[in-house]
């Protein structure tokens, strides 16, 4: 007997003689072909990671590890990935998979081993080795709050804003109050109601903050940076939601309505996977060795960008719907029926091919 679809798949994935990376760089090429498509100048790199929960420890990086989607430590895997958005499209970039400590033979001092943002860094490279050229580099407090990596994106001239853990210290500048370094949790608990700006963020739910944008100096890090204290309410002691944020950029350009708009759009990252987990399949996986993993997620990444593609290019409008296609999900919906109606189409003439196929798997199409 031959092999089913899952067998055949599964073959493809694990023993098939491709290149993930390849496959990958075509996908972009691709995009890069078309007005509609097109990566220019300017985007926005979104550097992130998200988890997702995985039984068992034969498949390549699991661990007990911070799984984001469930918002606590479990058995799981990690991958890091970078992302673009432009202001009209989201599109996955690149993808690797972090390798617990636990998942790998000698832990944390196995050659395998590479912490997360180390990961990013490389990821980042790629971007960089293709030609492109994000305006800036949005990140959370994970890499944010790592010295070593934002010397790494200034080394490579590379613009940034990203999150800050309350606990870290920074020495305010130009303050006759503050001459000390101090934490930014107690900072900002020390800042008058008036240092604050009220700003809206244009979310899929928009909602009210209020910004400290402050001049600072940061151990490890030459020079001044400017640093944001976000809340959710007018003064401290009333917030029940504080963000702390660093970036680079030219101070002139940092305002507080430049933080929330800048930053809200590492959002569209956290769409994408809850997208692609939920629509396309990212978790849903009968592999275990890193290469196979990577040739996974590469095929889901082909898989939205050809959605995407068609999204942009209006192919999908056209023909297959009657309403715009402003969402990820709408326009996979235009193309299932597209499917659909050519499949019906094809069935009305030729079912005794299916009839015969069915008839190959025991059952009878009558």
């Amino acid at each position: 007997m031959g092999e089913t679809p899952k067998t055949a798949l599964h073959r493809f994935l694990t023993e098939a003689t491709w290149g993930a990376d390849k496959i990958n760089e075509r996908r972009l090429e691709v995009m890069s072909k078309s007005n509609q498509t097109r990566i220019s100048r300017g985007f926005s790199l979104i550097v992130d990671d998200s988890g997702h929960r995985k039984s068992g420890n034969f498949t390549a990086g699991v661990g007990r590890q911070y799984i984001g989607e469930i918002g606590k430590t479990d058995n799981g895997n990690v991958v890091v990935t970078t992302h673009l958005y432009d202001g009209k499209k989201s599109l996955p970039l690149d993808i690797e998979l972090y390798q617990h400590g636990n998942s790998l033979p000698k832990g944390k001092k196995d050659p395998e081993f590479k912490k997360k943002p180390e990961l990013a860094i490389t990821l980042i490279d790629k971007s960089l080795n293709r030609g492109y050229k994000p305006g800036i580099v949005l990140i959370d407090s994970g890499y944010g709050n790592n010295t070593s990596f934002l010397n790494e994106l200034e080394k490579r001239k590379l613009s940034y804003l990203g999150g800050l853990a309350k606990n870290r210290k920074v020495k305010v500048v130009n303050s006759t109050t503050f001459t000390e370094e101090i934490r930014l949790d107690k900072l900002a608990e020390s800042l008058p109601k008036e240092a604050f700006t009220e700003s809206k963020i244009n979310l899929e739910k928009p909602r009210t903050v209020w910004v400290a944008v402050i001049l600072v100096e940061i151990s490890r890090l030459e020079g001044q940076r400017k640093i944001a204290i976000v809340m959710n309410n007018s003064t401290f002691q009333d917030a029940e939601d504080i963000d702390y944020f660093i970036t680079n950029v030219d101070p002139s350009i940092v305002t507080p309505q430049w933080i929330v708009n800048t930053y809200s759009q590492r959002n569209w990252v956290e769409i994408f996977y809850r997208e692609v987990k939920g629509w396309l399949g990212l978790k849903e996986y009968q592999v275990r060795s890193k290469r196979s993993l990577k040739r996974h997620f590469i095929l889901v990444f082909c898989a939205y960008t050809f959605i995407l593609w068609h999204k942009l290019t209006g192919g999908l409008r056209r023909r297959w719907a009657n309403k715009p296609l402003n969402t990820f999900p709408e326009a996979l919906e235009a193309f299932r029926t597209a499917m659909s109606f050519r499949f019906v189409s094809w069935l009305n003439q030729n079912q005794h091919v299916f009839a015969a196929y069915k008839a190959s798997c025991g059952f009878i199409w009558a």
